[in-house]
């Protein structure tokens, strides 16, 4: 009777500690506390983003070149664009200063030998629904074996880097968001050009069978 007894007592007293566990208040918290903007997320009538300010500097004075991010990250551009954008087929004022054969006369960066370099393989597929690659049948288009890597050599800016925007861009003066990134430079010059070029091209494509 006594070990009934107490074992009703120990269910009890367990049940009232998570009965008083489970009471207590917990915290809440806003949907507004949540963005980085802390206002209301289903309306922005109020809104006021922070102001835009692009380098006024013009590209034939130069600019003071930014580090870059990370290793072999493109470059941002320090100079003014205006006038300049967007890039269309008939229009690209980035190569009339930055192709190599210029751009040491005139003090700006030429773009790297990874820009002159196909890597689009040709590929064709015929009406009994063979596909080749590079004269080659495949047996898909997303072949990954090694011998379908197609690395073409130039003497021209590749058409695949003709739209220089798609990874190079102003930057603007304004209020960041907190940032604890930390670049691990594989090269001693990381910060300051690209290196991936020559063994680099194929270099850590470890998903490629061979």
């Amino acid at each position: 009777m006594k070990l009934v007894t107490k074992l009703g007592l120990g269910l009890a007293v367990t049940s009232f500690i998570v009965f008083i566990g489970c009471s207590k208040a917990q915290p809440t918290y806003s949907e507004e506390s949540l963005g980085l903007r802390k206002d209301n997320l289903y309306n922005e009538d109020k809104v006021v983003p922070e102001e835009t300010h692009y380098s006024k500097v013009a590209p034939s004075t130069g600019g003071k070149t930014f580090k870059r991010a990370f290793q072999d990250a493109p470059p941002m551009i320090p100079h003014d664009v205006e006038g300049m954008l967007p890039i269309t087929i008939n229009n690209n004022q980035c190569v009339s200063c930055h192709s190599p054969e210029v751009a040491p006369s005139l003090g700006a960066l030429p773009y790297p030998n990874s820009h002159m370099i196909n890597f689009r393989p040709d590929t064709s597929l015929a009406k009994d629904g063979k596909i080749t690659k590079n004269g080659k049948e495949i047996d898909n288009t997303s072949s990954e074996k090694l011998a379908n890597v197609s690395i073409k050599h130039l003497n021209k800016l590749s058409s695949a880097r003709f739209n220089c925007t798609q990874c190079h861009a102003p930057q603007s003066k304004g209020e960041l968001v907190g940032n604890t990134f930390q670049p691990d430079f594989t090269d001693k010059e990381g910060n300051k050009k690209s290196s991936w070029s020559g063994s680099k091209l194929t270099e850590g494509l470890n998903t490629l069978m061979e």
